[in-house]
């Protein structure tokens, strides 16, 4: 009997009241108790320790970190690059599945949004806190002045600034949106006047009725057929960060559909890790099921296959092509001084999903847990080590140069963690973190109501 289909939902414990009082009742009636209080805590220090750092760049400037004349990008460039990928994948993982009909969202789909949201929001620190002046990243907008100054569009800090700003707009209208009957089944469950009040206001007047359902859903379509390409576009430009230079080892087409599949790979990793969470905290067994994580685990190893392929791609084509500077960055990474952090690289990305093979595995939430950290742990290796690799062994011969770490780059690797945890749970105190009006119809399909 272990061949069989795992349940998406839990139809014995589950009705349409169950689903709204699992999902509301800790917000409005029971609250979190202790182990969320002490979980808001413990990330208070890094939260302080993130805007520590923050503040102290911006009073003493980039030298803080350990860049140097020749490897002048470090721990911020890959921070943005990671935080990037991982809010990329929060609304492409939600609008792909929309599209393709997967009944499984339902349960997930809602904090992988507001993933996006966070990660997307974190991401746009690295860039502000690495123009050396940041006080002057208005520069970046064009906006009207006397001198008639307009950003310089062959920047990639100017594409990164644009895809950032369209990406939190679009994420932050697909994420609300989708929110609206939740928050309308909020006020309706509301005890008090101001949770009415509220509710109501950000419900926007929802009435459940069937022109409300019909518009809802062709919006929501609509805008997940728009979300796919955007999020294509938006990771693809910030590969083209790196493939858009002369610099070996980043002159590559191959970046753009690379650093897309990276990004679905590391935000499947950290959705899993999340939902491991949001599972037990809220005790919301019936609703994440050894089924969701099992989906998960394949698309997971998927992208770990053809992940491990671009890799190869990259060490063939640097061979094939025949130029010197690129072979000698490839030689350069399998025995050069970022060897050892190339190899723990290749182990977490490539060899530990392949556990995944097995069905034992994907169905083990500790297993599971493991394996999406070792995944995260490996895709921040890689963007530190695109920047790494290459600037420390460039063209110029005398301009080889390693990069040492300093005390400000483990804050700034460190902190902004403890700011997303701190983020998740203020909004898991505030508003549904599953849909619950998705996971209604899911019950409903599969006769459970």
């Amino acid at each position: 009997m272990s061949g069989e289909p795992h349940p998406l939902i839990d139809a014995e414990r589950l009705g349409y009241g169950a689903i709204s009082a699992a999902v509301a009742d800790p917000i409005q009636r029971e609250g979190f108790g202790r182990a969320w209080a002490i979980a808001l805590v413990c990330t208070l220090p890094l939260v302080v320790l993130t805007l520590g750092a923050i503040g102290a760049v911006l009073t003493v400037g980039i030298g803080l970190s350990g860049v140097n004349t020749t490897v002048v990008w470090g721990f911020s460039i890959a921070n943005y690059v990671w935080w990037i990928g991982i809010g990329n994948a929060g609304t492409l993982i939600s609008s792909m599945l929309l599209l393709t009909r997967q009944r499984w969202r339902a349960s997930i789909n809602r904090f992988a949004e507001a993933m996006t949201l966070f990660a997307a929001g974190i991401a746009g620190l690295f860039p502000i806190i690495h123009l050396g002046r940041p006080l002057y990243a208005y520069w970046l907008a064009p906006y009207p002045n006397t001198m008639d100054l307009w950003p310089q569009w062959r920047s990639a800090l100017v594409w990164d600034f644009w895809a950032i700003l369209s990406y939190l707009l679009f994420s932050a209208l697909f994420w609300f949106t989708g929110l609206l009957p939740d928050l309308a089944t909020m006020r309706d469950r509301a005890r008090t006047r101001a949770g009415r009040v509220v509710y109501g206001a950000l419900a926007l007047g929802w009435r459940n009725s069937a022109r409300h359902w019909r518009a809802h859903e062709t919006y929501h379509l609509t805008m997940a057929a728009l979300a796919v390409p955007l999020v294509c576009s938006v990771h693809s430009i910030v590969g083209l960060d790196f493939a858009a230079s002369l610099m070996p080892g980043w002159q590559e087409s191959l970046f753009p559909p690379y650093f897309v599949v990276g990004a679905m790979f590391s935000g499947f990793a950290m959705v899993v890790v999340l939902a491991i969470l949001i599972r037990w905290g809220l005790n919301l067994q019936a609703m994440i099921t050894r089924a969701h994580f099992d989906a998960m685990a394949k698309v997971m190893l998927f992208a770990s296959i053809v992940m491990a392929f671009a890799y190869a791609t990259e060490w063939f084509t640097a061979w094939y092509g025949g130029e010197h500077a690129d072979r000698t960055v490839v030689g350069y990474v399998f025995t050069g001084d970022y060897a050892p952090l190339y190899g723990l690289l290749l182990v977490c990305n490539c060899l530990v999903p392949q556990a995944l093979w097995w069905r034992r595995v994907r169905r083990s939430l500790w297993a599971l847990a493991i394996v999406s950290v070792l995944i995260n742990i490996g895709m921040w290796l890689e963007r530190i080590l695109i920047v790494w690799n290459t600037l420390s062994h460039g063209h110029a011969v005398t301009l080889w140069r390693t990069y040492h770490t300093s005390l400000y780059d483990l804050a700034i690797l460190v902190g902004p963690l403890g700011l997303f945890a701190f983020l998740f749970l203020v909004l898991a105190r505030l508003l549904p973190i599953v849909s619950m009006h998705e996971v209604r119809q899911l019950a409903r399909d599969e006769g459970a109501a």
